[in-house]
C-alpha cells in the first residue's frame, strides 16, 4: 500500500501554524493526529491521520509521552487491554469499549497533534498500565 506522505506533510504544516491551547493530563485518552510513519511504526487513519492515544506523562504545556491505542484485539505482551467510554454516533449514548494500548509504540508528541478528548481512565487502571509499560522497557 502506497502512503500519501505529501497530504500528511501539508496537514502537519497546518497544525504547526494553529495557535490552539490544548491542555492534556495523564490518564486521558485523546484522538491524536499521529500521521504517516515508516515501516512498522503505527500510523494514524482517516483524513486527519488520527488514532486514539493514552497520555502517559506530560512534560510541559507543549509536550507529552503517549501510548497509541488500537481497537484490534491483541493478546500478547506488547499490548494491554483497557476499556474506554465512547459515544455512539447514532444514539449519542456512551458505552464501554475494549481497546488495546500498544506498549511498544510510546512516543513524545506536541500538544498540537491532539484533536479531541475521549475519556479519562481510573487511577487504578492507569497505574496498572504504567506498571506493565515500565516493566516492558
Amino acid at each position: 500500500m502506497k502512503k500519501d506522505f505529501d497530504t500528511w506533510n501539508n496537514l502537519k504544516k497546518i497544525f504547526e501554524k494553529e495557535n490552539r491551547e490544548i491542555f492534556a493530563h495523564p490518564r486521558e485518552v485523546w484522538w491524536c493526529s499521529l500521521g504517516l510513519n515508516l515501516g512498522a511504526e503505527i500510523d494514524g487513519k482517516n483524513d486527519n491521520f488520527e488514532r486514539p492515544v493514552l497520555i502517559a506523562n506530560v512534560y510541559n504545556k507543549e509536550t507529552m509521552l503517549v501510548l497509541p491505542i488500537t481497537s484490534r484485539e491483541r493478546n500478547d505482551k506488547f499490548h494491554y487491554k483497557i476499556f474506554i467510554k465512547t459515544k455512539d454516533v447514532k444514539t449519542g449514548e456512551y458505552r464501554e469499549k475494549p481497546v488495546w494500548v500498544k506498549l511498544t509504540q510510546a512516543r513524545v508528541i506536541s500538544n498540537k497533534r491532539l484533536l479531541r478528548k475521549v475519556d479519562i481512565l481510573s487511577i487504578d487502571s492507569f497505574n496498572k498500565i504504567m506498571k506493565v509499560f515500565k516493566d516492558s522497557i
